[in-house]
């Protein structure tokens, strides 16, 4: 997948970049000509990524720690520049009934994908401002444009991303800066073999059984590809996109507008 020229050069921020989604984004964005840091908790997996292209490199940190997240930009940035563009990717889930939700389960759940969510572009926004050019984009979901059962911390979660995605919108609307959110239904990863699993264990189904359940959510039957989000990450990186800003996009085969 090729870019403009205009994308070329610049350094982008992908967290959760050693697997799934965040691996895809990030080799997309690599194979435009950007330089791209990943980061996660796994430095095993963050160096296999990077081993994928030499524009691609990995430094571990945790998404739910300010610190952390400062001292990776402090890094990233005084070896690559500042960033960009940042993709708020990371993120977790797990299935429990409401009413066995604890407390810890709930908190875990907020603190990785709203909190992290946060703490992932904070640092970027003075910046951005003042050379009034930037791309921010949070990986959400379609359980931040619909309700779910049995995942109520990961539905809150998400539509707290979509929330904050929509308020850094409306304060960066006149700064050359654009926050949007994408919104993916099931996409075939390594967290969805978990869920997978899960249900498995759970109903006694077989793994066929629990794929065809949660396939049949999309409309058109299938589970969305890694590829399918990072290329609408990409887009929105360009001058293409400079008007879309606010925006949760959801890629979900029609089962969300």
């Amino acid at each position: 997948m090729t870019a403009p020229a205009a994308i070329t050069g610049k350094h982008a921020l992908v967290t959760g970049g050693g697997s799934g989604v965040g691996r895809a984004i990030a080799l997309v964005l690599a194979g435009a000509g950007i330089d791209v840091t990943i980061c996660g908790r796994r430095d095993a997996e963050l160096a296999k990524v990077a081993g994928e292209s030499d524009r691609i490199f990995g430094i571990a940190a945790d998404v739910t720690d300010e610190v952390s997240m400062a001292s990776l930009y402090q890094t990233a940035e005084a070896a690559r520049g500042p960033f960009d563009i940042v993709v708020a990717n990371a993120g977790m889930a797990g299935s429990t009934p409401a009413h066995k939700t604890t407390v810890a389960d709930w908190q875990r759940t907020l603190d990785v994908n709203l909190t992290g969510a946060f703490l992932t572009v904070k640092p970027a926004l003075t910046g951005m401002a003042a050379r009034k050019s930037g791309r921010i984009v949070f990986i959400a979901s379609t359980a931040g444009l619909k309700g779910y059962a049995y995942v109520a911390p990961y539905v809150a979660a998400k539509h707290g991303v979509v929330g904050l995605m929509r308020a850094l919108a409306a304060e960066t609307a006149k700064s050359g800066v654009t926050v949007n959110a994408v919104c993916p239904g099931f996409v075939e990863t390594d967290m969805l073999e978990e869920s997978i699993q899960r249900i498995v264990e759970k109903t006694g189904r077989s793994a066929g059984e629990a794929r065809a359940s949660l396939a049949s959510t999309n409309p058109q039957g299938r589970f969305i590809q890694p590829q399918e989000v990072a290329a609408a990450v990409l887009w929105l990186c360009g001058d293409a996109a400079a008007s879309i800003t606010g925006q949760a996009i959801s890629i979900s085969g029609g089962e969300t507008w």
